[in-house]
Parts: C-alpha cells; sequence; structure tokens
C-alpha cells in the first residue's frame, strides 16, 4: 500500500495478536556496517548470490537467488529485503514472474521511483501503515514522525525498512533453502523510541511456499508492525490489469477509513458491500461502485479483519486465496497476523516501466500486506502493537503457489 491508501476490522473474534509474544532472539549487527563475506554460498547452502549494485556511498548491494526443486525461483536483493523477481509456473507449466519490479539497483534509487514510493517486494518497517498525523503517545511521552503521506506517518518514514541495507545470510535447512536479513534500527530512528533489533527469514519450501518469518527485540518500548509489500500479477508482471483475478479473503469485517485513509476506529460487516470478498470475486467485480470507502482509496486500499475464532496467538489461520483465470496461478496466503491490507494499485500511474519492458499503469498488481491495523497506536481498541523490553515480536505468514483450472474455496 503506496502513498494514499486504507484498512478493516471484526471484534468478537480478533485475536488480540500482541507484538511482543515470545521467546528467545539471535543477537543481530548493525545492518549499516559492512556486509560480512559469505563462504561457499552456492555450495553449501544451493543460494546463488551476485552483486546487483552499490548504494550512492559505495556499499555494496547484493542479490541472492533461491530455486526449489519444482523449479520456482526468488531472488532477494539485500536492500530493503527486496523481493526483485519470484517465477512461478501457470497450469501449462509455462513459468513467468509474478511480482512487480526492476531489474537494476539504479531503478529502485531513482528519483522517479522514491517519488512514487511504490514500495515494490520490500521489508516495510518499522510500522506497516499509517500513523495519524505522525504522532503517538506512549508511557506519557508523545513522539512525533516524518509526515511522508499528507498529513499521515507511512510504512516507516522518509527511509523505512525498505530503504536501508540488511545483513543477509543464506541457509539451507529441512524447511527449504532460505536467507535470514538482519537489521538494527537506532533509538529514534525516523522518530521511534528503542534500539530495534529485527530479523526477517525468507523461506522457499519444495512443497512451493514461501514462508516469511518476523523477529524483533527492543530496548525501549516501541510501536511495530512488519509486513512483506509485494505486488503481484498471476498473469505475469507487465501484463494486463489485474481487475479478474478472483479473490477470497477470510474476513466479515474491515475497519473503515475517513478521506485520510486512517480508520475510524469502528468495525464494519462487509456483507452487502463491494468490500465482501468472503465468496470468491473477481477484484472489478464492484470496484467501480459508488461507495464512499472506495472513492476515499481511489479503489481498494483497506485492512480486512481476519475470522481468527478459536485460533491461539501464533496460530496460522487461513487469510486469503486468489485465482488467475488465464493462467490458472493460485496464490494462498496463511499468516498469524489478526489483518490483512488488500491495495489494488490504484496509484500506479504507468510512469514506472517494470523488468518485461511494459509500463505499470493503474491496477496492474495487487498487494496482500498482512499486518496489525493501521494506526494502532492511537486506536485503544485495536490489537496491541507496542512491543516491550524483554519480550519477543514473532508473526509468520506463508504464501503457498499452485495452479488449477478454476477456483474453490
Amino acid at each position: 500500500m503506496p502513498l494514499m491508501r486504507s484498512k478493516t476490522s471484526r471484534v468478537g473474534s480478533i485475536l488480540l495478536l500482541s507484538a511482543g509474544t515470545a521467546a528467545l532472539f539471535i543477537n543481530v549487527a548493525q545492518a549499516q556496517s559492512d556486509k560480512e563475506p559469505m563462504v561457499n554460498s552456492e555450495a553449501e547452502h544451493g543460494v546463488t548470490e551476485s552483486v546487483f549494485g552499490q548504494l550512492p556511498d559505495g556499499r555494496q548491494v547484493d542479490v541472492y537467488q533461491l530455486t526449489n526443486a519444482n523449479g520456482i525461483e526468488l531472488r532477494v536483493a539485500n536492500y530493503g529485503g527486496t523481493i526483485l523477481s519470484l517465477k512461478t509456473p501457470d497450469r501449462e507449466g509455462n513459468v513467468d514472474d509474478i511480482v512487480l519490479g526492476f531489474d537494476s539497483l539504479d531503478e529502485y534509487l531513482s528519483d522517479e521511483y522514491q517519488q512514487a514510493n511504490p514500495y515494490f517486494g520490500a521489508i516495510i518497517g518499522r510500522y506497516g501503515n499509517r500513523i495519524a498525523e505522525g504522532q503517538f503517545t506512549l508511557e506519557g511521552e508523545t513522539y512525533t514522525l516524518a509526515t511522508n503521506d499528507g498529513d499521515n506517518h507511512l510504512h516507516g518514514g522518509q527511509q523505512g525498512f525498505d530503504r536501508v541495507l540488511w545483513q543477509a545470510e543464506p541457509f539451507e535447512n529441512d524447511e527449504g533453502k532460505g536467507l535470514v536479513l538482519r537489521y538494527t534500527s537506532d533509538d529514534g530512528e525516523e522518530g521511534y523510541p528503542g534500539r530495534l533489533e529485527t530479523e526477517v527469514t525468507y523461506t522457499l519450501t519444495d512443497d512451493d511456499t514461501l514462508i516469511v518469518d518476523y523477529r524483533a527485540e527492543t530496548d525501549k518500548a516501541t510501536p511495530i508492525n512488519l509486513t512483506q509489500h509485494s505486488y503481484f500479477n498471476l498473469k505475469g508482471e507487465g501484463s494486463d490489469s489485474i481487475l479478474d483475478h478472483q479473490l477470497m479473503l477470510n474476513a466479515d469485517v474491515f475497519t473503515p477509513v475517513s478521506e485520510s485513509l486512517i480508520p475510524t476506529g469502528e468495525l464494519q460487516s462487509v456483507e452487502g458491500t463491494p468490500f465482501d470478498f468472503t465468496q470468491a470475486t473477481p477484484i472489478g467485480e464492484r470496484i467501480e461502485q459508488d461507495n464512499e470507502q472506495l472513492s476515499f482509496g481511489g479503489g481498494y486500499d483497506h485492512n480486512f479483519v481476519l475470522n481468527r475464532d478459536s485460533a491461539e496467538s501464533g496460530d496460522l489461520v487461513m487469510a486469503a486465496k486468489v485465482w488467475e483465470p488465464q493462467s490458472g496461478r493460485v496464490l494462498e496466503i496463511e499468516t498469524t497476523e489478526p489483518g490483512i491490507q488488500f491495495y489494488s494499485g490504484n496509484f500506479l500511474t504507468g510512469d514506472l516501466t517494470g523488468k518485461s519492458g511494459q509500463a505499470y499503469p493503474q491496477r496492474s498488481g495487487f498487494a496482500l500486506e498482512t499486518q496489525h491495523f493501521p494506526d494502532s497506536p492511537n486506536q485503544d481498541t485495536f490489537p496491541n502493537t507496542i512491543l516491550e523490553p524483554g519480550e519477543t515480536y514473532r508473526s509468520r505468514t506463508i504464501f503457498r503457489f499452485s495452479a488449477q483450472d478454476e477456483m474453490d474455496t
């Protein structure tokens, strides 16, 4: 969800998934420091590494390629933890890249991209989504953040986790091949309190899933809401719009927003509205309806409250399923998070040209960002997002890829 967008809800079945839930954390080093050399990465880990470019200060950015036994290929840069490409087969076995992005670091660093700031494929933090008026009060102290989305704070500020260099370490374990990314955000960075040690792990398995694990610790109470911001087009990036993709969301309610895309605090039923995706529905079927919430976001840019029912804190639940009829590709998402932001690519303008040489116009990609709710630090009725010293923030989201002849739920 890039510049200018929204959020969702359901009370009774919200699992108040606290930002601090469990156990042990691996000590991490400053991501701004020089990257440690990797030894025999391809032979030992089954992951290839190559140079992606240099940042203006001369630090090297690398790209890591993970390939599973079925030929699914994931490429990740340690700049922003950015998923550069994700290649999966369609129902005929033809492989296409299904995420929006670029082939070169220079394109991610360009003024044009930085000003548009769609956050293609990046890790988002410290706080994904919006914080009203760039302020929150914690333990009696008011903290002021950058207002980089009108009057609001969005996706961590002027230099969120999408614009930092992460330390990267490839691995191979029983689950699959992967990459651990580590970054330490200093106390006061972008206005946030506390020194936050963060770890994000991408694991590509041989049963065609991408597991994203988030973990963090702090030395001072701070809000945290990490997510992954890939834009998908299951026909292949650079193809036409995503409006024919059929979407199912496991959410009976959403969080309506004000005109500035800040949640009102209400929890509204999706029944009888264009926000009802409890049954698989083409994304474009109701997107142009005369609806105040759709007009605020220019389409879908809202937080949906997942039906967690009797799930325990930390349990995975089904969040979303998407099927694209032309290719037959299916994307299923499970998460431990209480919400998911569905963004229909409303603010893409066609000014950015992607890997296939095709422009990315409005609604040429969609994002499904698993998350806690927007503006939670200012909304007492929303699930807690404050991480305390001595606690460990943990979150897991699974993306599952397949292909089939028709949508089932």
